[in-house]
C-alpha cells in the first residue's frame, strides 16, 4: 500500500541528511586597494590545497547587473545618487545570491566572496543612506558563516591608488567607509585582520581564522570536500 505522507521520524531523518552536508560562505571585505581581492584568491588556493572544494566569487558580480555597475556606475566621472547605487547593488546581490551562492552552498562548496552586503552598508552608508534601509533592500542577502575585514591605514590605501581612480577612491569617502566598517566590527559582524604587514602574514591570519570556523562548523554538519 502506497503512503501519501512521510512519518515524523522520516521527515526528521531527511532534515538531518540535508543538514549533514552544506557549504560554507566566507566574505572578505576592505577598503579599495586593501588587498581583499588578492587575499580572497589566496584563501581559495589555500583551502583547495587542504582538500576543500573552494571557489571564488566577487561583487559586483559577473551577471548583467554587475557588469552594468562596473561599466556605467563605478567608472563615471560623477557619482550617481547613493540610492541608485544601493538599489543596483542590491539587485545584483539578489541575483548573485539566488543564482550562484545558494546553489553552490547546496552543493557543499566553500564560497569566498570578494565583497558582499557589508560593502553596501559601508559605501552607501558613508554616502548618507540609512543603514537600516540598506539592510531592508538587501533582505535577499544571506548571512555569511564568517566575514573578515582587512584593515589597512587610509594613508597606505591612498598610496596604492593609480591616476585613474573609481568614483569611490577618494580620501574622504575611504575615511567614512572605514568608520562604518570598524563599527560593524565592534558590533561583531566582522572580524578585523591587520592588512598592513607582509602579504604572507595577512594571508596566514585569514587562513587560520577560516580554518577554525570550518572546524567549528564541522562539529555541526559535514562540510563538502
Amino acid at each position: 500500500m502506497q503512503r501519501d505522507c512521510l512519518t515524523t521520524s522520516e521527515i526528521n531523518n531527511q532534515k538531518e541528511l540535508e543538514r549533514m552536508k552544506r557549504g560554507v560562505f566566507i566574505c572578505i571585505e576592505g577598503l579599495d586597494k586593501s588587498g581583499k581581492t588578492t587575499h580572497s584568491a589566496l584563501l581559495v588556493k589555500a583551502l583547495c590545497r587542504r582538500g576543500y572544494d573552494a571557489i571564488y566569487t566577487a561583487e559586483p558580480s559577473d551577471g548583467k547587473i554587475g557588469r552594468f555597475i562596473r561599466e556605467y556606475i563605478l567608472n563615471r566621472k560623477e557619482r550617481v545618487s547613493a540610492m541608485v547605487e544601493a538599489l543596483l547593488f542590491a539587485a545584483d546581490r539578489t541575483e548573485h545570491t539566488e543564482n550562484f551562492i545558494k546553489p553552490n552552498l547546496e552543493r557543499g562548496k566553500i564560497i569566498v566572496s570578494d565583497r558582499y552586503l557589508f560593502s553596501s552598508l559601508a559605501y552607501q552608508g558613508a554616502a548618507g543612506l540609512d543603514i537600516d534601509w540598506i539592510r531592508e533592500v538587501n533582505k535577499a542577502a544571506i548571512k555569511p558563516d564568517i566575514a573578515i575585514f582587512i584593515d589597512v591605514p587610509i594613508e597606505v590605501v591612498l598610496q596604492r591608488f593609480h591616476d585613474k581612480r573609481s568614483i569611490m577612491e577618494c580620501e574622504e569617502t575611504q575615511e567614512k567607509v572605514r568608520e562604518i566598517y570598524m563599527k560593524m566590527a565592534r558590533d561583531g559582524d566582522l572580524i578585523i585582520v591587520d592588512g598592513k604587514g607582509p602579504v604572507e602574514e595577512t594571508a596566514r591570519s585569514i587562513e587560520m581564522l577560516v580554518l577554525k570556523k570550518i572546524k567549528d562548523l564541522e562539529g555541526s554538519y559535514k562540510i563538502g570536500n
